[in-house]
Formats: structure tokens, sequence, C-alpha cells
């Protein structure tokens, strides 16, 4: 008895989705050769990131004149996608002082998805609309939404959202061709392709998408004035690690000795521009925080270096 021919099993346009040729056999390798198809392949993530420099350098531009205004970074994701937006939201207090209510975290299915799926969360435009009008996202705000098919309906609906609301819509996926880069004002593709397990986008794709954020956010901070030179002069000192960061930073841009640059610190109540400014100028810490108030934050236009 010949059995009846069988037709191809559906393809899916979206090269997240596909099947990677090289790993037809990935449940037979042995632990190392397992680790380094896995390593091996997250190369590709750094790579799509650097070809999407262009397009991550127009989204800086774009959000930081509403960010000088007061806007608010506002992240929107379901899944992988969400919970690296969470966390690129939840690093810029402690790394640069950014307040925690400027960078608002939106996840599709709430504070719970962050630690566990909620099912169908995703699936729910009308919850990503939703969520962008309870965080009441308005024009100066900055919403970027992450979805590595570029389809995922919760993404969709927040940036269609917060486009209404006059918000600046950036648009991050791991597919060309997709709504989600076309909706958004600024799209960043990061053309994955398929993982070396087939649809776990949290491998590679989710690798470029911590990238993307990590790199955009940091870009915006350097750009608002939280670094000078290349040194973290806005760090929040809230542990014994970054208080001893604090104080090296403070002496390496002033040259200043331990007890001299703990003494400023310690005037500054911790800030470490602040310090800055009054030891390489001389002044007290009220001073130090008017020139800087003046310069818009910016170290190097407090201390007159332009």
């Amino acid at each position: 008895m010949t059995s009846e021919p069988t037709s191809p099993p559906p393809t899916d346009p979206r090269r997240t989705e596909g099947l990677h040729p090289a790993y037809p056999d990935l449940d037979r390798l042995d632990p190392l050769a397992l680790v380094r198809a896995f390593t091996d392949d997250q190369r590709d993530a750094v790579e799509v990131v650097r070809a999407a420099a262009p397009a991550l350098a127009r989204a800086v531009e774009a959000a930081l004149p509403r960010l000088e205004r007061g806007g608010r970074l506002v992240y929107a994701g379901a899944g992988t996608s969400g919970r690296l937006g969470v966390l690129d939201a939840t690093e810029l207090t402690p790394t640069f002082s950014w307040p925690p209510e400027r960078a608002v975290p939106l996840i599709a299915g709430g504070e719970r998805a962050i630690r566990q799926a909620v099912e169908g969360a995703e699936d729910r435009e009308g919850g990503g609309a939703e969520d962008v009008r309870a965080a009441e996202v308005g024009p100066d705000d900055v919403l970027i939404a992450v979805a590595a098919s570029g389809t995922t309906p919760y993404a969709l609906g927040a940036i269609a959202e917060a486009r209404r609301r006059g918000a600046l819509t950036v648009g991050i996926a791991n597919n060309p061709g997709t709504p989600l880069l076309a909706a958004a004002e600024c799209p960043i593709l990061l053309d994955t392709g398929p993982e070396v397990i087939g649809g776990s986008t949290r491998l590679k794709a989710g690798t470029a998408q911590k990238i993307a954020l990590n790199t955009l956010s940091s870009a915006l901070m350097v750009r608002l004035g939280k670094v000078y030179g290349n040194l973290m002069v806005d760090v929040r000192a809230s542990n014994a690690k970054l208080e001893g960061r604090a104080l090296r930073l403070t002496r390496h841009a002033t040259g200043a000795g331990e007890e001299e640059a703990r003494a400023a610190l310690a005037a500054a109540g911790g800030r470490v521009k602040t310090a800055i400014v009054m030891l390489r100028l001389g002044v007290d810490a009220a001073e130090a925080d008017a020139r800087l108030m003046a310069a818009g934050g910016h170290a190097r236009a407090a201390l007159g270096e332009g």
C-alpha cells in the first residue's frame, strides 16, 4: 500500500520563524559543539545592529529634543522583547540618575509577565493601546515598541495609540517588511534570520534587541549630558560598589587626592558631576550646581570647555 503524497508544511514569511539550515541535528551534538553552535550564531546579532547604526542614529536625533523638553522614554513589548524593555528602562536610573518616572516600561500582561508567561496577552492589540493611554503618553514622549516578529498585536496597538497621541514612535523588529516597522516613524530593522532553535527569538534576535536598546538609550544619555568624556558622571551611588566608582571617577576627572575627592563628594551629596565642577573650578556645591543648571547639565559646558 502506497502512502498518499503529502503537501509540504506551510511556510512563514518571517525569517525569525525559519529553520536554520546549519543545525538539523542540533540534538545530537556533544556539549562543546552545542555551546559553539549557540555562541557562533550569536555573533550575527552584533553585525545586524552595526548595519542598523544609521537607523539608530536617526532615532537618537529625533528623540533628543523631546527628552530635552522633559519627555519620557516609554518601552512597549511582549515576552522576551517586553522584558528587555523593562531591563533597559530599569537600568537608566542607577547608571545615569535618569528619573524612574521618565523611563516607563509597558509589557503585555503587566508586571506578572516579567517573570512568567501571561497567555494571550500579546495577542490583544487593544491591550497595547490601553497601556499607552493609562501611561498618559503625550507629545514629548518617545515610545519604543519592540517585537522580534514585527507583527505582535500588543506592540502594534501601543505604537498606533502613541502615534495618535503625538509621541515619537520607534519600532524595533527582526523581520523586514513587517507592520511594526511600517507603523513607526523611526523603524529599526535587526534582520537576524533563523535561530539555532527554530523560532526561539530569545536567542540572537533577543541579543540584537538588547544591544540596540542599550545603544539607543546610552547614546541619548550621552547627548543629554549624562557623561563627561567617557566617564559615567551621573551615576547614582546607591551601594558600596558604586560609591567606590564615584570616588574613582571624581579623582580621574580632577586629579584630586582621595581625601579631597571624598570631601567634595560629601559636600555634593554624592553627585559626581557636581564634585568635578567644584574641584576643577574651586567653587562650592551650590555654585557648581548653578553652573551645571545654566549649562543644561553638561559638565563640559559648565567647565567652560565648549
